[in-house]
């Protein structure tokens, strides 16, 4: 970092303790959050930002060394050949996903199988990464990872000790805790961030249309954050989303995710998940920039995440 011009020990001390700590980090931030991270004029934010880039070569290029990069992309089980078959493979790094649903329709179930399955070596599945894992809900149940790890024939200890989880209390303190995340990701080799779920604590703490415009922008703010961190740590961001039924919605289902147009640009793959007989869940692909819309019908038992 420090190679960088107009970058010293003292402002490259204080940007890796406000999280920015390589080169590439440098290069897709802004010039303010720069600014007020190293103390600095804007105008030396934006050069250092400016030789960053340089430095990394960002910018225009051709679209094959695109999807060259783009194959670099790893992909993580998810118990169901079914669901993955409908994911292109399953859920992808380099990205974000999100599974809205209501209550009991299996959100958070397919985080913990996540959680277990990233751990996999890549001819099984998996990435041979950990897992982090914020909960927003108080709904993370180690329990569930003994069980499916049980099923996979894993060692249950090293599995536990491979995913990391913190509870997050507020709006504030989740932003503050995925951004550690992405901080720590490269040091603990994590392929895989659970967020479960990204919205309920701006819908707790943002009531009344005047402060919808606020909690949009922060919320917009946070997700672009987390698409950053996918990228440049070559991780799946896995998000859940509550959902909320529309009161003009005279036909059809009137279920719609919480969050917004915000929240409908910035993943890569929306998945809309309901509840059918017994143990079955449909997954419904809603939207992605190379998949087709499909569904796919999976169970969630004892073991996990699993085909009918």
């Amino acid at each position: 970092m420090t190679d960088l011009p107009g970058v010293g020990p003292a402002i490259a001390k204080r940007l890796s303790e406000s999280g920015y700590r390589s080169v590439e980090a440098i290069a897709v931030a802004s010039p303010p959050e720069l600014a007020a991270a190293g103390s600095i004029g804007e105008t030396t934010a934006t050069k250092i930002i400016k030789a960053a880039r340089e430095m990394l070569d960002i910018g225009f290029e051709t679209a094959d060394l695109l999807l060259e990069r783009r194959r670099n992309a790893g992909r993580i089980t998810s118990g169901s050949k079914a669901l993955d078959d409908l994911l292109g493979g399953g859920i992808e790094t380099q990205g974000i996903t999100e599974m809205y649903g209501s209550f009991r329709s299996g959100k958070t179930q397919i985080a913990h199988q996540l959680a277990v399955n990233v751990q996999l070596p890549p001819d099984k599945g998996g990435l041979g990464g950990t897992a982090i894992y914020v909960d927003t809900e108080g709904t993370f149940r180690p329990e569930r990872l003994v069980d499916m790890s049980e099923a996979l024939g894993l060692n249950i200890e090293t599995v536990l000790k491979n995913v990391v989880w913190a509870r997050a209390y507020n709006s504030d303190h989740q932003i503050l805790l995925c951004d550690q995340a992405m901080e720590m990701a490269q040091e603990k080799n994590a392929k895989l961030l659970v967020l479960d779920s990204a919205t309920s604590h701006f819908r707790a703490e943002y009531t009344g249309r005047g402060t919808l415009a606020p909690r949009q922008q922060k919320l917009n703010k946070h997700l672009h954050h987390l698409q950053r961190g996918a990228e440049i740590n070559n991780m799946a961001v896995y998000i859940t989303n509550q959902v909320m039924a529309r009161p003009d919605a005279f036909f059809g289902d009137p279920t719609t995710p919480v969050g917004g147009h915000v929240l409908a640009h910035v993943p890569q793959v929306r998945c809309y998940i309901r509840k059918s007989k017994g143990e079955r869940r449909i997954c419904r692909l809603v939207d992605s920039p190379n998949l087709p819309e499909g569904e796919a019908i999976f169970t969630v038992v004892k073991d996990g995440i699993r085909d009918i």
